[in-house]
C-alpha cells in the first residue's frame, strides 16, 4: 500500500541512493532490524567503503552527481536489479526531490520518507513560507514571487531593504545562498546565487528575505506517521556556520529554555499535522535576540546532524523512519520523549580553513579516528577524496552529562584524529570549540566571520614544526640506515634539509650527537631531541625533560604529522629543483586553485581587463569560486569550457600585459 494508508506496507529489501557515510549510517541500522540492504556507487567510488560493506552494489554511472547519484532512472533500475522493494534517499541527493519520491511511488518501491506531494510542498522555500504563512507561522519577511526579473528582484531588494539575504528556492547546505549588503553588490550576487542553484538543483529560482542580523539558528525535528501522530525531538543549535554551510551543532541549544522550546515545538508539530507529513523533518528557524523566531524552510529529509538528537533522547531516528515507512504508529507520544546531557557534533571537512575554506581532493595517506566518540564515516588510509562530492569526509560527535563535559570531549578526540594527506579543518573545528564565545554558549551565525582571525590564529611554535619534519624526514629517509636508540660512537656531520611548510620553506642542519640524541639547527636557534621510540606511524621524543609522542606519516617527499593536536604537512625540498613558476600569476596565467568544474567563463578573448576583475567561476564540493585577473590587460587565451572538469593548478586563463603608454 502507498503513504496515506494505515495498512502496513511490508518491504525487505532496501536500496540506499546515497554513498559514504550516509550509505553506512543507513545500512547499520536497517541490518539491526533485519532488512537487506544494495548500495549504489558512482564509477569515482567504485571502491569506496559503502560499496564493500554492502556485499550487494549496483553501479549507476559516472562521477559526476548529475550522471550518477542524481540520475533517477538509473537508481530505480538499480533497485529493481538489486531486487530491492523500498528506496531509501539518505540525506542528501535526491532525499528532498518530490520527482524521485513519485518515480519511486509508480515503480511500486516504497520511499522511505514523505510523500511526493509533501515534498513538493515543503521543499520549494516559496511555497512553504506561503503555507506556513498560512498556519500562522511566523516567517521572515521578503519575496517570493514569480517574477524573476533582474528588475523585479533588484525593486523587491530594495523595497525589503538591505542587507537581504539571496536564497535558491530549491535544495539547501547554503548552495544558492548569498548575504548581499547594499544595493551595488546586488547584480553579481544574484547572478552568482542563479548560477549555483542551477548546478546544483537545476533549478535557478530564488526568493529574497530581510537579513535578520546576528541570530540564532535553531531547527526542530519532527516525525508523523499515517495515523495521524506527530512529535517533536527537540531542538539543535547550528549556528556555527561558514558559507552558510553548518560546521557545528549541538542539542540542546543554550540559548532555548525549556518554554522556548515548548512554543517552537508545539509550532513545528502543528505545521506538519496540517500536511498530514509522514516521516522524518526539520524545521529551520532564526532566533533573534528579543528571542523572536521565524521560520525559514523545512527539510523534508534526515538531517547530517541527526545524530546530537540520537544522543540526548536515546532513539535511532533511522529506526524510526523505518517503522513509519512501513505503517507503523510512532509509538511515543510528546510526554514520551525525553532529553539527557548534551551533544554536540563538528563536521571534518576536506578544506582549507585558510584560504577560505576551499576544498581539498587528493588520497589520504593515514586516517585513524579517535576512541571515546561517535564517528560517522566512510574512509581508510589510502581512501581518495573526490572533488565531484561534498567537502565532508567525517563526523564527529559527543556526548556529556553537561555541555562543557561533551565539548572537552570532543576537543580531545580532534586532538587525536589523524587525518594525513588532505587538508582538513580539523585544527579550525577545536579553536572554534575553545574559543571563549563558544564555550560560554553565546555563538550566533556571526561567530566565524567576527572571530576568524582569532580562530586561524598563526602556528604557536613554526620553528618547532619546523626542527621536527626535519628530524622525521631525517630518521625516516629510506635510504638512510634504520634508526637504533642509544649512544653514537662518533658524533655525525650536520646533514643540510630545506623543508616546506605552511608557513613558508625553511633550511635546517640536522645532526646526531654521541649520547643518541639529535641537534636540529633552524638559523638562530638550535632544537636538542632525543628519540626514544620510532615506530611505523608514531614516534616519541623527549626535549628539555619533556616527553611526547605523536603520530606521523611519510610518502616520498611528503611528511605529515599531528603534533599538539594539530596536523602538520611539510615537504622535503632538499633535493628539488628551484621553482620555476611565476608567483601568484604574475605571468598572467590564471590557475585553477581547485580540482572542479568550471561553470561559468565570464571573459572573452581580446576583452581588458583590470587586475582582481572576475574571469572564471569554478565549482567543486558545493563552492563557487571566482577566479580574478592577477595582473591587468587584454585576455589572450581562453583555455577551458563551461561544463569541463579541471584539476587544481590547470591553466584557465592567460592575460597579455599591455605594454606602457
Amino acid at each position: 500500500m502507498r503513504n496515506g494508508s494505515t495498512k502496513v506496507t511490508e518491504f525487505r529489501k532496501i536500496l540506499i541512493a546515497n554513498r559514504g557515510e550516509i550509505a553506512l549510517r543507513i545500512m547499520r541500522t536497517a541490518r539491526r532490524l533485519g532488512y537487506g540492504v544494495v548500495a549504489v556507487y558512482s564509477d569515482a567510488d567504485r571502491d569506496a567503503l559503502h560499496v564493500r560493506e554492502a556485499v550487494e552494489a549496483v553501479r549507476i554511472g559516472e562521477a559526476l552527481p548529475a550522471q550518477s547519484y542524481l540520475n533517477i532512472a538509473a537508481i530505480i533500475a538499480a533497485a529493481k536489479a538489486g531486487g530491492a522493494d523500498a528506496v531509501h534517499p539518505g540525506y542528501g541527493f535526491l532525499a528532498e526531490n518530490e520527482d524521485f519520491a513519485q518515480a519511486c511511488r509508480e515503480a511500486d518501491l516504497v520511499f522511505i520518507g514523505p510523500s511526493p506531494e509533501a515534498i513538493k510542498a515543503m521543499g520549494n522555500k516559496a511555497g512553504a513560507k506561503e503555507i506556513m504563512l498560512a498556519a500562522g507561522v511566523p516567517c521572515v519577511p521578503g519575496y517570493q514571487g514569480a517574477d524573476q526579473s533582474d528588475a523585479v528582484m533588484s525593486a523587491e531588494a530594495n523595497k525589503i531593504g538591505f542587507p537581504v539575504m539571496i536564497k535558491a528556492v530549491a535544495g539547501g547546505g547554503g548552495r544558492g545562498m548569498r548575504l548581499v549588503a547594499d544595493a551595488s553588490a546586488f547584480p553579481d550576487a544574484l547572478r552568482s546565487a542563479r548560477s549555483e542553484a542551477k548546478a546544483a538543483f537545476g533549478d535557478a529560482t530564488v526568493i529574497l528575505e530581510r537579513a535578520i542580523v546576528d541570530p540564532r539558528h535553531i531547527e526542530i525535528q519532527v516525525f508523523g506517521d499515517r495515523h495521524g501522530n506527530a512529535i517533536h525531538l527537540g531542538e539543535r543549535d547550528c549556528s556555527v556556520q561558514r558559507r552558510h554551510q553548518k560546521l557545528i551543532e549541538e542539542a540542546p541549544s543554550p540559548a532555548v529554555s525549556p518554554e522556548l522550546r515548548a512554543r517552537m515545538g508545539a509550532i513545528a508539530v502543528n505545521a506538519i499535522k496540517s500536511l498530514r507529513y509522514e516521516g522524518a523533518g526539520t524545521l529551520e528557524f532564526l532566533l533573534d535576540k528579543s528571542g523572536e523566531f521565524y521560520f525559514m524552510e523545512m527539510n523534508t529529509r534526515l538531517q547530517v546532524e541527526h545524530p546530537v538528537t540520537e544522543a540526548i533522547t536515546g532513539l535511532d531516528l533511522v529506526e524510526l523512519q523505518l517503522r513509519v515507512a512501513s505503517g507503523e504508529p510512532l509509538g511515543l507520544r510528546q510526554e514520551d520523549v525525553t532529553f539527557s546531557g548534551h551533544a554536540i557534533e563538528v563536521r571534518l571537512c576536506s578544506e582549507d580553513a585558510a584560504h577560505e575554506f576551499m576544498p581539498q581532493s587528493g588520497r589520504m595517506a593515514l586516517w585513524q579516528m579517535p576512541g571515546g566518540l561517535r564517528v560517522e564515516h566512510a574512509l581508510q588510509s589510502g581512501s581518495d577524496i573526490s572533488p565531484f562530492y561534498d567537502s565532508m569526509i567525517a563526523k564527529l560527535v559527543s556526548h556529556g552529562a553537561t555541555r562543557d563535559e561533551a565539548r572537552r570531549k570532543l576537543i580531545f578526540g580532534l586532538e587525536h584524529t589523524a587525518a594525513f594527506g588532505v587538508t582538513t579543518n580539523q585544527a579550525f573545528l577545536a579553536a572554534c570549540l575553545r574559543h571563549p564565545v563558544f564555550a560560554t554558549g553565546q555563538a550566533t551565525t556571526s561567530f566565524i566571520g567576527n572571530h576568524r582571525d582569532e580562530l586561524l590564529g598563526p602556528c604557536k611554535d613554526a620553528g618547532a614544526d619546523a626542527a621536527l619534519a626535519a628530524l622525521l624526514l631525517y630518521v625516516t629517509d629510506p635510504y638512510a640506515p634504520p634508526w637504533r636508540g642509544g649512544r653514537s660512537l662518533a658524533a655525525t656531520f650536520p646533514v643540510p634539509i630545506r623543508v616546506e611548510l605552511d608557513h613558508g620553506i625553511r633550511d635546517l642542519e640536522v645532526g646526531r650527537e654521541r649520547d643518541g640524541s639529535y641537534c636540529v639547527g633552524l638559523e638562530n636557534a638550535l632544537y636538542r631531541i632525543e628519540i626514544d621510540a620510532l615506530d611505523s606511524d608514531s614516534i616519541c621524543i623527549r626535549r628539555d625533560g619533556h616527553s611526547e609522542s605523536f603520530k606521523w606519516s611519510r610518502d616520498d617527499d611528503r611528511l605529515f604529522f599531528l603534533y599538539r593536536g594539530v596536523t602538520v604537512a611539510a615537504r622535503d625540498l632538499t633535493l628539488a629543483a628551484p621553482a620555476t613558476a611565476a608567483v601568484n600569476g604574475s605571468d598572467g596565467k590564471v590557475r585553477a586553485a581547485m580540482s572542479g568544474r568550471v561553470v561559468a567563463v565570464l571573459v572573452k578573448p581580446g576583452d581588458r581587463v583590470a587586475a582582481g576583475q572576475p574571469v572564471m567561476t569554478l565549482e567543486a564540493m558545493k563552492m563557487e569560486h571566482v577566479h580574478a585577473a592577477p595582473i591587468a590587460g587584454v585576455i589572450a587565451a581562453i583555455d577551458v569550457v563551461e561544463g569541463e572538469q579541471v584539476t587544481t593548478g590547470k591553466i584557465v586563463v592567460e592575460i597579455e600585459a599591455e605594454a606602457p603608454a
